[in-house]
């Protein structure tokens, strides 16, 4: 048991409690606000760890009665609660664990959600609308908060491609795995056969990067400004509002056209510019990582096959944890929470096994 580390978190953690009730720290409220975070961080470990403390100290005191106590009504009743202590502490064991995996530092960001329709033509995009619909309806639940940042729709009310963000409490953390290939089979409103299509649009969740994460050099963009046209841009087709940034250095190319104003359209291309930039870095760094481990599985490539969403049977397979799951009208309207906690979960096996 890693208690010695523990024990330092604790003292750390008493350091903190005296220190935010300090006039001086209070007045400087930079680090007044560092502080509390970094008390606020700990927390979840200690209350595990005291709690943990209490079993071990109760757990002594029937083992301690077992030997000494002649009463054998006592003595049964003692072994009976040593049983369940002992259940306890592996239980509280397994949590401290969990607890002091590193953290991903990525996990408290807000994140840039991107939508794209793949193979499957107009179908593709009718899922894409879906599946959108879907991450919206989460948002709800959770109280997060979304924006649209750009979306080209399909003439059937689909969309080709949709970009949002998505602000609020461990956003990151919560959907970092939704990155890769969704895949639907389902009779296309667009069929007349009846037959059941397959068709495939690719989600991309990047950590939303602020300017301190990403420092872009302004002579590093091209910047083409032109006029909007579709849905979104009709109101304004008659001024040259809509932006096109491209990054010279990687080739990277954003387009923004959902905003009367040049200057939205731009901040919000530039959003997402950084935040791409910032996820190809990001990106790179785990491959390095992966190939050291010599292992990819489950990385949330954006070409790797996830998910498949079966409307005949109604059910959604997820392919990396091999979890299906016959609630796929209530997935759809974001009830999410039993998938993306089996996901969290097998990650942190995974984590466990590697530590």
């Amino acid at each position: 048991m890693i208690t010695d580390r523990l024990a330092s978190l604790e003292n750390r953690y008493q350091e903190l409690e005296d220190a935010l009730t300090d006039p001086e720290v209070i007045k400087n409220q930079d680090l007044y606000h560092k502080y509390r975070k970094e008390h606020s961080d700990l927390a979840p470990v200690i209350q595990v760890f005291r709690r943990y403390q209490q079993v071990e100290r109760e757990l002594a005191e029937n083992q301690a009665l077992v030997k000494e106590e002649t009463d054998e009504e006592l003595k049964a009743y003692a072994r009976e609660e040593i049983q369940l202590l002992k259940d306890q502490a592996d239980k509280l064991e397994e949590d401290l664990r969990i607890l002091l995996l590193p953290k991903d530092p990525l996990d408290d960001k807000n994140v840039i959600l991107e939508i794209r329709a793949g193979t499957g033509g107009e179908e593709a995009g009718l899922f894409g609308a879906d599946l959108f619909r879907m991450y919206t309806r989460l948002c709800e639940r959770k109280g997060w908060k979304l924006e649209i940042l750009s979306h080209s729709a399909t003439g059937i009310g689909g969309l080709k491609e949709i970009i949002a963000s998505i602000s609020g409490d461990q956003v990151y953390s919560q959907l970092k795995y939704e990155s890769g290939v969704h895949r639907v089979q389902r009779v296309p409103a667009t069929e007349s056969q009846g037959r059941i299509h397959t068709s495939a649009v690719t989600v991309a969740v990047l950590p939303e990067a602020e300017e301190v994460d990403v420092q872009i050099n302004p002579e590093e963009l091209r910047i083409d400004v032109f006029r909007s046209s579709g849905p979104g841009g009709q109101s304004v087709n008659t001024t040259d509002s809509a932006v096109r940034i491209t990054h010279l250095p990687t080739g990277l190319v954003v387009s923004c056209q959902d905003e009367k104003s040049q200057h939205k359209n731009k901040a919000k291309g530039l959003k997402v510019l950084r935040s791409r930039l910032f996820d190809l870095k990001h990106q790179e760094q785990q491959q390095q990582i992966a190939q050291e481990r010599k292992s990819q599985v489950g990385t949330g490539d954006r070409s790797e096959r996830i998910r498949t969403y079966n409307f005949p049977q109604g059910r959604i397979t997820d392919h990396r944890i091999g979890l299906t799951l016959y609630r796929l009208e209530a997935m759809l309207d974001g009830d999410l929470e039993e998938l993306i906690q089996g996901l969290i979960a097998y990650h942190r096996t995974r984590a466990l096994a590697q530590a």
